[in-house]
């Protein structure tokens, strides 16, 4: 099985049409050579196929969305055959996780959130004397992008700030909950 990244058959997913060998090929690799995936290797290239696997990917399919938009397809006039169908539920079967990463992978732009941890302290030692005994939560953010170094963000909250931070997540979700209409 191809690895992710570089130059893998999955690392070429959704860049165009001309990756469908790939594709297929990583699907199959270390399978037993048979009739059915001699026929989809020699035919990877049509634009049913084509359709056909970029239907599944981006529907992110489970296995009985899969088997029932198979036999619809290998029901059409110029659609994919039964053995096709067959290699590409065998296809969809050992690289389904691998290909959703590999999408979300792509899709990201900048850097991303890898791990979040808080902790809320008391102070015991402090320059002003009104500060002792007061609550100071902790927040340590990792930030990456796919293979790349990470990032920590290491930040000090005081009571006010923890507040202030609380109704600005407090106004994101209720516009989130506004423009997706979901109460």
């Amino acid at each position: 099985q191809a690895a992710l990244g570089g130059d893998s058959p999955l690392a070429a997913l959704g860049k165009g049409p001309q990756n469908t060998a790939m594709l297929v090929s990583a699907g199959l690799a270390g399978s037993s050579p048979d009739h059915s995936s001699a026929m989809l290797e020699q035919r990877p290239n049509t634009p049913e196929l084509q359709t056909t696997i970029q239907s599944i990917t981006s529907a992110d399919m489970d296995f009985n969305q899969l088997e029932a938009f198979l036999t619809a397809q290998s029901k059409k006039q110029k659609g994919i055959t039964p053995d096709q169908a067959v290699v590409l539920t065998k296809f969809w079967k050992n690289q389904k996780d691998k290909i959703r990463e590999c999408l979300i992978n792509q899709s990201k732009w900048e850097n991303c959130l890898r791990k979040f941890s808080w902790r809320v302290d008391l102070k015991t030692q402090s320059r002003h004397l009104d500060q002792i005994n007061t609550p100071v939560a902790l927040v340590e953010l990792e930030l990456g992008k796919n293979d790349q170094e990470t990032e920590f963000l290491c930040l000090e909250l005081n009571e006010n700030k923890v507040n202030q931070l609380l109704k600005k997540l407090t106004e994101i979700e209720e516009s989130i909950t506004a423009l997706s209409g979901t109460n």
